[in-house]
């Protein structure tokens, strides 16, 4: 199967909710990466805690589907909802339902005049303060200078939702805390490309 490397999110196909919410356990915390690609960040996520669910959001229908083949196969807790996560998320998850996000080495848009379809922006940090339970954990992490500071500066402006756990507009220094990576931050530490890390707790 062909896998598109990069979508418009801001073309208007986009704006209507179009995936199928996932089924979440009561009792049972939920983890969500946005961008989870072939999901391989949540995959060794459940392998360690298999008691939590796992979510995925990707605007890529090919990739949701085989996210949700592998997992069924696998009998794993890992569920792929085909979304544009800067208009969907409140309509995926209650509100303060949620209690652990990751986007991991989201698309850079290296190109000036895509750098507005870039993830992280104001829509997006408000939408996962929505859906966060109060001490919800972000983990955003990026090889890409620019990208990466272009996230802090989203979530900063928004500190009367989100505390940064390694102080105001500062980077986090103390690696990966989850002890789980993606294949881009596998590629980019076994390449020697500096990492850009910032982990915020919601308010």
């Amino acid at each position: 199967m062909r896998i598109r490397q990069h979508v418009n999110p801001l073309l208007s196909f986009y704006e209507v909710f179009r995936g199928e919410r996932p089924v979440l356990e009561p009792g049972r915390p939920v983890e969500v990466e946005i961008g989870c690609a072939d999901a391989q960040f949540l995959f060794e996520r459940a392998a360690r805690e298999p008691e939590r669910t796992y979510v995925g959001l990707e605007i890529r229908d090919e990739l949701v589907d085989l996210v949700n083949k592998r997992a069924r196969a696998a009998r794993a807790p890992v569920v792929a909802v085909f979304c544009q996560a800067q208009r969907h998320l409140g309509e995926i998850f209650p509100p303060a339902s949620v209690d652990r996000v990751y986007i991991n080495f989201p698309d850079p848009w290296f190109k000036r005049r895509h750098e507005n379809r870039r993830m992280v922006d104001d829509a997006l940090v408000v939408g996962i303060g929505a859906i966060a339970r109060p001490g919800a954990d972000v983990l955003v992490q990026s090889d890409v200078w620019d990208v990466a500071l272009d996230a802090m500066e989203a979530f900063e402006r928004r500190d009367e939702l989100f505390a940064n756990l390694a102080g105001a507009w500062t980077f986090w220094r103390e690696g990966n805390p989850y002890g789980v990576r993606s294949w881009r931050e596998q590629n980019a530490e076994e390449t020697g490309l500096p990492i850009w890390r910032i982990r915020y707790q919601r308010r």
